[in-house]
């Protein structure tokens, strides 16, 4: 198995890995940005690296923010890609490389759990609280990207997000063997923008549901809700039929980052649902910063070390 593999590449910084043990959404892009701004307050240079997944590019490139396309380069390099230098690529050896070259002093591997190809200082791997490991069985019959406990020996901490109870066995398993869970959360930005106007919500994400109900925690006025596959491309018709919905409802268009990112770049009907649609910003907090603060410098502390 692929997990079992050597690395092929040590790079001469730390490498911190944000993963999860699961198909679909766990809050990994969230959790990889909060991590650089941490990095960023110890002085450190941050850049990510991801694969691209569902762009052309095979890569290695670095991401442009202000150019590049999601059906380019993927939707959530793109996002990365506005906090800190990117680099995408099949080979993450190769972007690693990349990524040194632009002088980042840690790299941030968003993503790579499954990936032996670059050895990794400290992996974090990102469990959604409300729907934990579902049937915790293996891909087709279940959302297991590998087996769970060649997956949990690769990881250093669980970071849990949101509210639920469907990770506890899972942070009992990894209390088990030692490792810590950090607490988290996903908070919107700039509540009280969101209360003014009956809203029509539309995202295709992983758990299209959580973003829904994230409006309806801050108890925004949300009259429908349409949700879509994880990185779904919009078409025509469905643009059509958005603006059609929100123009007879007198509603407000709202999607998430990742949503509205995807829509760059385009023409005709799916211009006007981007030019129409307002993102719902959300960031990550730790319950315990001060946690994720130490592991974040105890990674630095031991690449330090390793290369000595």
């Amino acid at each position: 198995m692929r997990m079992n593999k050597p690395p092929l590449f040590r790079p001469p910084v730390p490498v911190i890995c944000v993963g999860n043990f699961v198909v679909g959404g766990a809050g990994k892009t969230p959790t990889a940005i909060a991590l650089a701004r941490i990095a960023r307050r110890q002085g450190l240079k941050p850049g990510f690296l991801a694969s691209g997944y569902g762009g052309s590019e095979a890569g290695p490139m670095m991401v442009d923010a202000a150019t590049d396309t999601a059906d380019r380069v993927g939707d959530e390099p793109l996002l990365l890609a506005a906090v800190a230098p990117t680099a995408i690529g099949k080979d993450r050896a190769a972007s690693a490389r990349i990524l040194l070259e632009h002088g980042v002093t840690v790299i941030i591997m968003d993503d790579g759990f499954q990936n032996p190809t670059l050895a990794k200082d400290v992996s974090f791997a990102c469990v959604d609280a409300g729907a934990g490991i579902g049937n915790g069985m293996m891909i087709p019959s279940g959302p297991l990207r590998a087996p769970l406990d060649l997956q949990l020996r690769r990881a250093d901490a669980l970071i849990v997000i949101g509210d639920g109870d469907r990770a506890d066995p899972l942070i009992r398993a990894a209390a088990r063997s030692g490792r810590p869970t950090l607490r988290a959360a996903l908070k919107p930005v700039r509540v009280r923008e969101w209360r003014k106007t009956p809203i029509l919500a539309f995202a295709g994400i992983g758990r299209p549901e959580k973003f829904f109900a994230s409006l309806r925690d801050i108890d925004a006025p949300l009259t429908e809700t349409v949700g879509f596959p994880d990185h779904h491309r919009f078409d025509v018709a469905e643009a059509g039929r958005l603006l059609a919905k929100a123009d007879a409802g007198n509603l407000r268009l709202v999607t998430t980052e990742k949503d509205l990112i995807r829509l760059k770049g385009a023409t005709g009907r799916l211009a006007d649902l981007r030019d129409r649609a307002e993102a719902f910003p959300i960031v990550l907090e730790f319950e315990n910063p001060v946690a994720a603060d130490e592991m974040v410098r105890d990674a630095v502390l031991g690449a330090a070390v390793g290369s000595g």
